[in-house]
């Protein structure tokens, strides 16, 4: 990418597309296109067809998109689905007919198959069904990354998309309604903590298994792909490492500092029992994560703490 080019990043002011924007300015990037919700509402076609036309960006990264845990999916799979489909349409579209040079569609590790063979590779998407907690996103998510393989092959597009691990990263979102595990986890140990409660409840046995990657690198990641890759297949993003949730919920209690106990509400669901993808394809292209997952969580957790004063 040029320095000077005209870059759009979507969802620049979610998890994924903040850090974008930020590695993005801090390799010198600086003709950034940025659009909050309520300047542009990515659900309606005649509304990112018109920006398109009018702003014309030489290169997109999509991170945009309706994002939430176990709970959120749950409980509306139809919002999950309809939204994440929306966007993915219409900004996929709308880059194809206004002849955007490269773009980046960003997926995410839950698209693979539920009962899927461990690391997960590229060729089994599409394999088997995604878990039912949160089918509707992964279906959304599996016809973008479809959908830019298709543009590619019809019309000749630099469409390119990516699947990274579970994400987590400064300015994650504390809600418990609709966070992820890691910012449900460090909010609910600050909050124990705090009130002085003697225990914490997890959902489900703590058996399950996750890879968690940090913004910055799969921001990063996302840099290296556009600079260095063309193809139809997806690429996976990982650390190629994995944790429990019950070593993961230890590991917060630990940099929290929360004194009490553990306890596992074995009747809530496990999700997946384990999610690692195989990342070896773009490690043999040169790129390599470089944030721990201990590191990342202290980062995290003192910038929560920054706000919370």
């Amino acid at each position: 990418m040029e320095k000077n080019a005209k870059i759009y990043v979507a969802g620049h002011t979610g998890l994924v597309g903040n850090a974008i924007t930020q590695q993005l300015r801090n390799k010198g990037y600086e003709n950034l296109i940025l659009r909050a919700h309520k300047e542009l509402d990515l659900t309606i076609q005649t509304e990112v067809q018109r920006f398109f036309e009018d702003e014309r960006p030489d290169y997109v990264f999509v991170a945009a998109g309706l994002v939430g845990g176990i709970k959120a999916n749950t409980e509306a799979p139809a919002d999950f689905y309809y939204v994440n489909m929306q966007i993915a349409n219409n900004i996929l579209w709308s880059a194809h007919t206004t002849h955007v040079k490269k773009l980046l569609y960003l997926g995410s590790a839950c698209m693979y198959p539920k009962e899927c063979p461990q690391p997960m590779q590229e060729d089994l998407l599409l394999k088997g069904i995604p878990e039912y907690t949160n089918e509707g996103y992964a279906l959304a998510k599996i016809a973008g990354v479809r959908l830019c393989s298709y543009l590619r092959r019809q019309y000749g597009d630099d469409f390119i998309s990516s699947i990274p691990a579970n994400a987590y990263g400064i300015g994650d979102c504390f809600d418990p309604e609709k966070s992820h595990v890691i910012p449900a986890l460090l909010f609910k140990y600050h909050e124990a903590k705090v009130s002085g409660a003697d225990k914490v409840v997890l959902w489900g046995t703590g058996q399950a298994k996750r890879e968690f990657i940090n913004t910055i690198d799969i921001a990063n990641s996302s840099i290296f792909l556009m600079e260095n890759y063309s193809g139809e297949e997806t690429m996976n993003v990982g650390t190629g490492e994995e944790i429990s949730i019950l070593e993961l919920s230890q590991l917060i209690k630990k940099i929290v500092g929360f004194e009490g106990e553990i306890l596992c509400d074995t009747t809530k669901p496990d999700g997946m029992l384990r999610r690692m993808v195989d990342s070896s394809r773009i490690r043999e292209m040169g790129w390599q994560p470089e944030v721990t997952l201990e590191q990342g969580l202290r980062d995290l957790y003192k910038d929560f703490m920054s706000q919370e004063r």
